[in-house]
């Protein structure tokens, strides 16, 4: 498979990994810390929180990497446009959804729930800020630009306005 020539890729694919590896830390600990706090109750609840926010971060990531394979073609931009704002605008309508169907759920503990979201929201941008900092995105650096051309070697007529010999006065 040859790489993609996108510079987000390998950044959205490592994201990928790290939030996969630290969603599956959280959901433990949050397990834990939800059912010491909460009993069952607060279990469910924090797997729910911790579920929610891994399911909704990763659907842009994933949604910016199935866009960018569309590199190179010439509607390549608003088909990216089209698969990322038509994610974002499915995870609004999914998650207003799936906020109203487990408001009135017995198994939900609010604040378990609330806390192990916002934990794992606040996770995957730790994430994100570790990953663009260590991340190595090639550049050109070898490129030699124009030198500035003195006004001796610019070329008659170059200059902005009239000349001071041209003998006109501007009136």
């Amino acid at each position: 498979m040859t790489p993609s020539p996108v510079s987000s890729t390998p950044i959205l694919r490592t994201t990928l990994v790290w939030s996969g590896i630290v969603t599956g830390i959280l959901l433990v600990l949050a397990a834990v810390i939800g059912f010491l706090v909460a009993g069952t109750t607060g279990l469910w609840s924090a797997l729910a929180g911790v579920l929610v926010a891994a399911v909704f971060l990763g659907i842009t990531a994933a949604s910016i990497l199935i866009a960018n394979r569309w590199f190179g073609d010439e509607l390549y931009v608003p088909v990216f446009f089209g698969i990322v704002l038509g994610g974002w605008i499915l995870k609004l309508v999914v998650f207003i959804v799936l906020l109203l169907v487990l408001r009135g759920q017995p198994w939900i503990e609010p604040v378990v729930f609330f806390v192990a979201l916002v934990a794992s929201v606040l996770a995957s941008l730790a994430i994100d800020v570790v990953v663009l900092l260590r991340m190595r995105i090639p550049h050109v650096s070898d490129i030699s630009l124009p030198e500035t051309v003195d006004e001796t070697d610019a070329a008659p007529g170059d200059s902005d306005g009239p000349s001071a010999s041209s003998g006109s006065t501007g009136v």
